[in-house]
């Protein structure tokens, strides 16, 4: 019995040991191997020098066993940031079509509503320079046509009645006196009759009228008062018995053979606006109708409301087709050059620049940025950036950049991956699980260790010798700043922020410490690298002047969170807070 025993645990021991002796022969053998691996160069393994120099750093040991050459890798191949790569068919599914920059002739079109009125100069106010009364009314009604010199009232004024009279007097005593031998009598009567016939011409009597009183004899009672220029009535307000004192306006009179439009042009167009510039005008009323002027007039002011500069043109009204008030449609035609210049379509306003995708063949686009100028109804002036004979996208280009944004996103999730920035990688799994061995960092691919005697992952934590595996370790954010008159004192939930959600408070104080509870507030966080954008989460006021939002964070590292406030009566306020995200799942 002791025998058969002894025999049993014999046989389980060496079956054991045998066990153990090959996990540990197989795990130098692949050491050894990978080390060996590692000792190639780049350029005998057809990688580039990025991936020689990712080799090199700490944290990317012989034991990587997914380390392979950089434009092997998904999403790092040799081309530059944001180029991507599209089949012949998809390309003809979503439409993309390329054109070539070119030389064009450029004459930039600025167009505005404009509003009809009256050329000022052609307006024509009749008044009175005396008292009296209102006896008839030739012209009685508004928009009335009127011609100069036709009769629009009669008027009853002592005053020139009176000064009838006196110039009548005046004239026979300068008959009487015209055969006196003395010199000065005769000029005194002359100088009389002068300041009498002065005196009614200054109250606006003709040289007509004035002749047919002296060929009459006898004062006139009433005056009739003739339109002084031709045009349309735009005010009455002679009355037959109405009485009038000097300075009262009893008609305006408008030419409107020429008319002023007056239309708003934006800032960023005034450098492009000339005087005797040529315009066009079309209105809704007279459709397929062009009206064509010049611009007369630039103000010299701008409208800090709409930020608009008034412009005036001027043009003739032929059949008095156009009226005061109607809105019309202003073209301003500048000068042409002849400039390089590509399709509007073509370019993708983002805010901060402007980007075109340019054609590199066989179906691989790259994105350009560009400095633009003047912009006709068609194109648009590139003055940086591009030159003749390149080819862009004209269609598509939204679905190109979107396309773009995801593969440089990609890329760089890719990058950090390769090399050996375990802890920011978006997996975080089992990459923690690495931390304190040496040399095997690349175990964390190796997902059937787990179930093999003696090589559990969690238990490599704390092993000698295993430097650069451990995250970065959480920073607690919690701090306070006085900026524009209002304290910010912001935290995190949990204390030290790990990747996946954070909830963000945010305590707003005025200067004397009360709660302000009346205030717009989101959070923009971004990690400080290329191909990665903002995100942005819009806080909720809870109580007590606290607003909360709550974030997430792709993977651990660095990470820059701005909080913008705004308050009504006070300038907005953006404040940046970076901070280091423990590493974690998602």
């Amino acid at each position: 019995m002791n025998q058969q025993f002894y025999k049993t645990t014999l046989i389980v021991g060496a079956v054991a040991i045998g066990v153990i002796a090959g996990v540990a022969a197989g795990f130098f053998a692949a050491h050894r191997m990978m080390g060996d691996m590692a000792g190639m160069t780049a350029e005998q393994r057809g990688g580039s020098p990025l991936s020689q120099h990712a080799g090199e750093m700490r944290g990317m040991t012989p034991m990587d066993t997914k380390e392979r050459p950089m434009q092997d890798t998904p999403g790092m191949s040799a081309a530059p940031s944001g180029a991507v790569a599209i089949p012949a068919v998809a390309r003809q599914l979503i439409g993309v079509r390329s054109a070539p920059v070119t030389y064009a002739s450029l004459g930039q079109e600025i167009r505005a509503v404009g509003t009809v009125g009256y050329d000022e100069r052609g307006l024509t106010q009749v008044t009175v320079k005396t008292s009296g009364w209102v006896r008839e009314v030739f012209v009685d009604s508004i928009g009335r046509p009127v011609r100069k010199g036709e009769r629009l009232f009669t008027l009853y004024s002592p005053d020139i009645l009176a000064t009838q009279d006196e110039y009548l007097l005046a004239v026979r005593t300068q008959g009487q006196l015209a055969a006196s031998p003395l010199a000065e009598v005769k000029a005194n009567a002359g100088s009389l009759v002068d300041s009498s016939r002065e005196r009614l011409r200054l109250w606006d009597v003709t040289d007509l009228q004035i002749a047919m009183l002296e060929r009459r004899g006898t004062a006139e009672p009433v005056l009739t008062v003739y339109a002084p220029a031709s045009g349309i009535v735009l005010k009455r307000e002679a009355l037959p018995g109405k009485y009038v004192e000097p300075g009262t306006t009893l008609y305006e009179v408008a030419d409107l053979s020429t008319i002023w439009i007056s239309a708003d042009i934006y800032e960023s167009e005034v450098a492009a606006v000339r005087l005797n510039q040529p315009a066009s005008v079309t209105f809704a009323a007279y459709p397929g109708t062009t009206f064509r002027g010049n611009v007369s007039y630039i103000y010299p002011s701008l409208n800090i409301d709409t930020r608009t500069v008034r412009v005036r043109v001027e043009l003739p009204n032929p059949g008095l087709k156009l009226k005061p008030g109607m809105y019309g449609t202003v073209n301003v035609q500048t000068e042409t050059v002849k400039t390089l210049v590509v399709p509007k379509e073509a370019v993708l306003e983002t805010g901060l620049r402007q980007l075109v995708f340019m054609d590199r063949g066989q179906g691989r686009y790259e994105p350009a940025s560009v400095k633009l100028g003047r912009r006709s109804q068609d194109d648009v002036e590139v003055l940086e950036g591009l030159k003749e004979g390149d080819r862009i996208v004209t269609s598509a280009n939204f679905l190109l950049d979107a396309e773009s944004k995801l593969t440089s996103a990609s890329s760089m999730q890719a990058m950090m991956g390769r090399i050996g920035m375990g802890d920011w990688q978006m997996r975080g799994a089992y990459e923690g699980k690495m931390e304190g061995m040496e040399g095997m960092e690349g175990m964390q691919g190796m997902k059937g260790m787990e179930r093999m005697p003696g090589m559990e992952m969690g238990d490599m934590k704390g092993m000698p010798g295993m430097k650069g595996m451990e995250p970065e370790p959480a920073i607690v954010v919690a701090e306070t700043r006085q900026v524009s008159g209002l304290g910010l004192s912001l935290s995190t939930v949990p204390e030290k922020p790990k990747a996946g959600e954070v909830l963000f408070k945010l305590k707003l104080t005025d200067q004397a410490g009360n709660p302000v509870t009346r205030a717009q507030v989101f959070f923009l966080y971004t990690m400080p690298m290329p191909g990665m954008t903002d995100s942005k989460v819009i806080a909720r006021h809870t109580k007590d002047g606290l607003y909360e939002g709550t974030v997430r964070f792709g993977m651990g590292g660095t990470w820059v969170v701005t909080v913008n406030v705004t308050v009504s009566g006070r300038p907005p306020i953006a404040e940046k807070y970076q901070f280091s995200v423990a590493g974690g799942g998602m």
